[in-house]
């Protein structure tokens, strides 16, 4: 998450607050917020990210694992703050509830910080400024760019990212077109052969 320098602190301290609010428990409950992860391993891994997290930058909330479960496979939802986009919560995906906050000056900053990851599939751009957005939208190495907005997609839609986010696209006729080879012919309807060979 990149957020401006004016607005940095009100924001972490807002994402804390709200975090500490989620209710972690089983998804069959109904004032659940936040399931269980899917496996062990998966656990064990955002586990061992928590742990490097805690080494590379400043823990706003959560950074470890629910006491109150004998069962399943729980973490608590984490933010880090001051995180330098080098850092390993930065550059690695972690496929869990563990959000990194990292400060920027300008647009060209942000721009600077979004595009020096080796993944792209997705972004999303938050602005009350319409040619901000639309400026900051084509330049972001992403497959998918969000405005004022997130995880909506269309089926019709193309999915699919850029970088080693994958490549081609899935959905509407970009996906099928994966599925085909595409030939270019050319048919003569005149007895006499083309005049260039």
């Amino acid at each position: 998450m990149l957020v401006q320098q004016d607005i940095y602190k009100k924001f972490v301290d807002a994402c804390a607050a709200k975090a500490k609010t989620i209710k972690v428990g089983p998804g069959i409950e109904r004032e659940t917020k936040m399931g269980p992860l899917v496996s062990a391993e998966q656990r064990d891994r955002v586990v061992k990210y928590q742990g490097i997290g805690k080494k590379e930058a400043k823990v706003a909330a959560g950074g470890g694992v629910p006491k109150q479960f004998d069962k399943g496979w729980y973490v608590e939802p984490t933010i880090f703050y001051d995180v330098d986009n080098s850092a390993t919560i930065a550059q690695e995906e972690i496929f869990g509830p563990v959000m990194s906050v990292i400060p920027f000056k300008d647009e060209a900053h942000a721009l600077e910080i979004a595009n020096a990851t080796p993944y792209g599939l997705a972004a999303a751009v938050w602005t009350r400024d319409i040619y901000k957005a639309f400026r900051v939208t084509r330049s972001l190495e992403a497959g998918i760019v969000w405005v004022n907005h997130m995880q909506p997609t269309m089926l019709e839609a193309p999915w699919g990212g850029y970088k080693m986010s994958g490549f081609g696209r899935e959905l509407g006729h970009w996906g099928v077109e994966e599925y085909l080879e595409t030939k270019q012919i050319y048919v003569n309807l005149d007895e006499a052969p083309i005049g260039w060979y």
